[in-house]
C-alpha cells in the first residue's frame, strides 16, 4: 500500500468520524426542535415519521403560562453574575499561578482541582442551612455564588494556562518603557489573553445555564430555567408530563444556549483575528 492510498484512507476515516460525531449531536437537536412544534395528533400517529401539522401551543404554554420565561431571565442574570464573580476572583488567581513562583504553588493547583471531588448532593443540606442563615436562600445572587463555587476552579486553571502562554518578555519590555506591573497587565497581557478569557466565559455561562440541582435546592420562587423546567415536568401528572411538552421544554432549554454560543463564537473568532494582527 503506497503513501497516497494510506493518506486517502486516513482522510476518509477522519471525515467519517467527523460526520458520525456531527450526526450524533445534530439529530437529537433536530428531533427536539421538530417535535416541540408537532401537533398532538401527528405526534401519536404511528404512520407519520415526519409531522405535517404544527403548533406553538406547547412552547407558548411552558413559556408564559407555566413561567419558563421568568426562568430564562433568571438564568441569564445568574449566568452573567457567575461570569463576573468568577473572573473577579479567578483571573488574579490564574495570573498569580502563571507568573509567580511561590512555596506550595503545585499543592494549590492540586487543591483547586480537588475541590471538584466532593459530590454536590452531599453538601446540599448544609449549603441550604447556611443560605437560610445568611438570608441568601431563594435569591439569584445566592445561586450565582453557588455556581461560582463550581466554576471557579476551572476558571483559575484555564486562565492560568492562558496567562502562562503569554511571554513575560512583553510585560518586561512594557515596564522598561515606564508602565507599572498592573499597567503592563492591562495594556499588554490582557488584550493578548482576551480570546482565551472569552472561551473561559463561554464555558462558565454554559455550566451555569445547564446546572439544575443547586438551583432547585436553593430556590423556590426565583428559579432558573433548568430548575423551572424540572418543576414544571415534575408537577405535571406526578412527573409523567406528555412527551410533546418534554420536547417543547428541550427546545426552550437548548435554543438560548445555542444562540449564545453562536454569537460568542463569532465574537471569539473576530477577536482572535484582531489579537493575532
Amino acid at each position: 500500500m503506497n503513501d497516497e492510498t494510506k493518506y486517502a484512507l486516513k482522510k476518509v476515516g477522519f471525515y467519517t468520524a467527523v460526520f458520525t460525531a456531527a450526526v450524533w449531536i445534530v439529530i437529537p437537536i433536530i428531533i427536539s426542535f421538530l417535535y416541540a412544534f408537532t401537533s398532538k395528533a401527528d405526534y401519536y400517529d404511528p404512520t407519520k415519521i415526519i409531522p405535517t401539522s404544527f403548533t406553538s401551543e406547547y412552547v407558548h404554554t411552558i413559556l408564559f403560562t407555566l413561567g419558563a420565561w421568568d426562568g430564562i431571565k433568571n438564568s441569564v442574570i445568574v449566568a452573567v453574575l457567575t461570569i463576573i464573580i468568577s473572573f473577579i476572583l479567578g483571573v488574579p488567581a490564574g495570573y498569580s499561578i502563571a507568573k509567580y513562583v511561590f512555596p506550595g504553588k503545585d499543592h494549590i493547583k492540586l487543591s483547586i482541582v480537588a475541590l471538584r471531588m466532593f459530590p454536590i448532593p452531599v453538601m446540599a443540606i448544609p449549603l441550604l442551612v447556611l443560605y437560610i442563615d445568611l438570608h441568601l436562600a431563594d435569591t439569584l445572587i445566592g445561586v450565582a455564588l453557588a455556581h461560582t463555587a463550581m466554576a471557579l476552579p476551572f476558571v483559575v486553571l484555564i486562565t492560568s494556562s492562558i496567562f502562562a502562554g503569554v511571554s513575560k518578555e512583553y510585560e518586561e519590555a512594557a515596564m522598561v518603557f515606564g508602565l507599572t506591573r498592573f499597567g503592563s497587565f492591562r495594556k499588554i497581557t490582557l488584550p493578548l489573553a482576551l480570546p482565551g478569557l472569552a472561551a473561559a466565559a463561554m464555558f462558565t455561562f454554559v455550566m451555569s445555564w445547564n446546572e439544575v440541582f443547586v438551583a432547585s435546592i436553593l430556590t423556590l420562587n426565583n428559579r432558573t430555567l433548568p430548575a423551572q423546567i424540572l418543576s414544571i415536568m415534575a408537577g405535571s401528572s406526578g412527573g409523567a408530563a406528555p412527551d410533546y411538552y418534554k420536547f417543547a421544554a428541550a427546545f426552550i432549554m437548548t435554543l438560548p444556549a445555542m444562540l449564545f454560543i453562536l454569537f460568542a463564537r463569532r465574537y471569539l473568532v473576530t477577536m482572535w483575528g484582531i489579537t493575532l494582527k
